[in-house]
């Protein structure tokens, strides 16, 4: 990352926050303590920023200037909100059709989704606040530059992001190699939440459960499952191929 992509010391972040500018996450010195750092936390709450305790040696790495052991790393993107981003959807007469990543953290992995995402046609990628890969610089390098063009949404966890949009006519289909469908099964020709978990642990069970069909991608080779950037780009063409198909029968 590039130097103007942080910003320095308790006081700057603290303006950077009421300034209103987009930021990503801070990182904060694990042994800071006193009623200046406990009022920036309170703020980091408030406007929902995520805030690491790292090491001192993780800041120094960053920059060697006076930084009082906090650091704010700047989006490279500005965030959508997913609650005025799905009206705003229904409002355009589109077919929502949106990618809900669960645990991804790998930011390679995350910028081959985003850039598959774009070249679908793809409304929205949407990802946790925590526990999470987020929009640096390098995920809009590996995306070829697609994290400037799909909208990124930011939700408290991926279980209330999939709940929203269920609660909203979304059908949530959880991508699983422990399903039983076949992926080419399942309908994908309304308003669509693919979710995709990370390749260790997979999708959560909470968000399993709430799932309306669960589809798996067949294997016939020894190794059990695909990297996830690639069963993303799988999934995503089924629902694109899926949709046009149902345009020519319309037609």
């Amino acid at each position: 990352m590039q130097k103007s992509e942080y910003i320095f010391g308790i006081r700057a972040v603290m303006e950077a926050i009421q300034a209103g500018r987009d930021i990503d996450k801070v990182l904060i010195k694990k042994e800071l303590r006193g009623d200046l750092i406990a009022e920036l936390i309170d703020m980091l709450k408030l406007h929902r920023i995520p805030v690491k305790r790292v090491p001192l040696q993780t800041i120094d790495r960053i920059t060697r200037k006076n930084h009082q052991g906090v650091v704010a790393v700047l989006c490279a993107v500005t965030y959508h909100r997913l609650d005025h981003l799905v009206p705003q959807l229904y409002e355009e007469g589109r077919l929502p059709f949106v990618i809900v990543l669960d645990g991804i953290t790998d930011v390679r992995n995350f910028g081959a989704i985003a850039r598959t995402a774009e070249c679908v046609g793809a409304d929205a990628i949407v990802i946790p606040e925590h526990g999470s890969v987020s929009v640096g610089a390098d995920a809009v390098k590996t995306s070829a530059g697609a994290l400037h063009h799909i909208p990124v949404c930011r939700s408290r966890s991926a279980s209330l992001a999939v709940r929203f949009l269920k609660e909203n006519g979304y059908k949530i289909v959880a991508v699983t190699e422990k399903a039983d469908t076949n992926y080419t099964a399942v309908d994908y020709t309304g308003p669509i939440a693919l979710v995709m978990g990370a390749e260790d642990i997979g999708i959560s069970a909470d968000i399993i459960s709430m799932a309306d069909a669960k589809a798996a991608i067949p294997m016939f080779g020894e190794i059990g499952s695909l990297n996830v950037s690639v069963a993303a780009g799988v999934m995503m063409y089924e629902v694109v191929r899926q949709r046009l198909l149902a345009d020519l029968d319309v037609i």
